[in-house]
């Protein structure tokens, strides 16, 4: 249409999603969303809402970009656990080295920010959280662990991930994330030797 602006609403999505990630949500203003997106407001918020909505539309772009990858890493499970696990861990320590995107995590960055943020915004982040467990125990529910081991090592094992989003804020090395993991493959693996 003539004097009407295109944009490629993925390019903006995306560029919206990793100035959030990279400065949170409270310290974001509709200029820096203006600056990043090449969009002025009006065209930010005919396309996209409000800042929240934006948020939620970077938050579920965020998790599909990441669960996907996840699904994949996972989707040996029923074949080799340990190494499904390995992989799911892959997916987060390639994303903290990848310098390309912020550091850390935008799900575990918004539950931090929970308090602070909108209702609709702190569930949606608890939401992810909850996939990401549910994912793992899926995963893991096929393995020869003892009954409720399933469970509580997708609750260890998301909580770790988690975890090295947040180590990875503070400037934690590779080599501190991989041996976090090691770890906790470790005591996956005695486990599964355990029942096995």
């Amino acid at each position: 249409m003539a004097g009407k602006k295109q944009f490629d609403v993925g390019i903006a999505l995306d560029a919206a999603m990793v100035q959030f990630w990279r400065a949170g949500y409270a310290d974001t203003s509709l200029d820096d969303l203006s600056r990043t997106t090449g969009l002025n407001r009006s065209s930010i918020y005919s396309s996209f809402g409000d800042k929240d909505a934006l948020y939620l539309r970077c938050l579920d772009h965020y998790a599909a970009r990441y669960g996907n990858r996840y699904d994949q890493a996972l989707s040996c499970a029923s074949e080799d656990p340990l190494q499904a696990v390995r992989a799911f861990f892959e997916v987060t320590l390639q994303r903290i080295a990848d310098p390309d995107v912020p550091d850390g995590c935008l799900i575990a960055q918004t539950a931090m920010a929970a308090p602070a943020l909108s209702p609709t915004i702190a569930a949606r982040a608890i939401e992810a959280l909850d996939l990401q467990h549910a994912r793992l125990r899926t995963a893991l529910s096929g393995a020869q662990l003892a009954e409720g081991d399933a469970d509580g090592f997708a609750v260890h094992m998301t909580a770790v991930n988690q975890s090295l989003a947040v180590m990875s804020k503070a400037r934690a090395s590779q080599e501190q994330l991989r041996t976090v993991v090691d770890i906790s493959m470790t005591a996956l693996s005695h486990a599964l030797r355990a029942r096995g």
